[in-house]
Parts: structure tokens; sequence; C-alpha cells
């Protein structure tokens, strides 16, 4: 089993959405979240330019067996890239163990419903 972590522009966020459904990931937890970086974003307000030094992103966050992790990983670098500096970041870890608390399922099993192989 894997985690995976990613960080996307927040205007990127519906696209990775319905890219990684299509990969196989049903579900995924999400949070706005606020970074500084190398990349900066000017805003305007009232023809009156702002530099901003905090950039908003999508922290976007998942677990999935092996046979996911390619696909998904495909799914966000092709669904999340424009080519600008501050596309964001993938981070994958290994995880040990996982348990289902309903059911006590334990390992692989603990990610999907019976009869979903």
């Amino acid at each position: 089993m894997k985690k995976i972590e990613a960080i996307i522009r927040k205007s990127k966020f519906e696209e990775v959405k319905i890219a990684l459904n299509q990969a196989g990931i049903e579900f995924f937890s999400f949070w706005e979240v606020r970074g500084i970086g190398k990349a900066t974003e000017a805003r305007v307000y009232r023809g009156i330019k702002y530099d901003t030094s905090t950039i908003e992103r999508m922290f976007i966050t998942f677990y999935c067996r092996e046979k996911y992790l390619d696909p998904a990983i495909k799914a966000i670098l092709e669904s999340a890239k424009t080519g600008e500096v501050g596309d964001g970041k993938i981070f994958i870890s290994d995880i040990v163990d996982a348990y289902r608390i309903r059911t006590g399922d334990k390992g692989d099993k603990s990610l999907y419903l019976e009869g979903q192989e």
C-alpha cells in the first residue's frame, strides 16, 4: 500500500479530481492550503496590483494499492500540469499496515469493499 500526497494549483483541482476518479481512485481527502515557494501570485483589486507572499494551493492525500499507484500518479501529472513554475509536487510513502475500524479488515482489504478486486 502507498500513501500519495499532492500539492497542486487550486485552479487545477477539478481536473485532477476527475482524472483520479478515472484512474480508479474513488476517495481522497483534500484541504485548501497556503504556502511559500518560488512561484508568486499577484492579485489585482480595483486596478491596484497586490503582491502576495503566500500561494493558494490544494493538498490532496489518499491511500491506494500498488495496482493503482502508476495510474494515479499519471493522472495527477497530466491533469495538474500547466508547464509553469508552481505546478506542485507529489510525494509517495510506503504504508506498513492499515485497518478498517468497522470490520477489522487488515492490509489491502481495508481499502476496498468485498468483491471489488
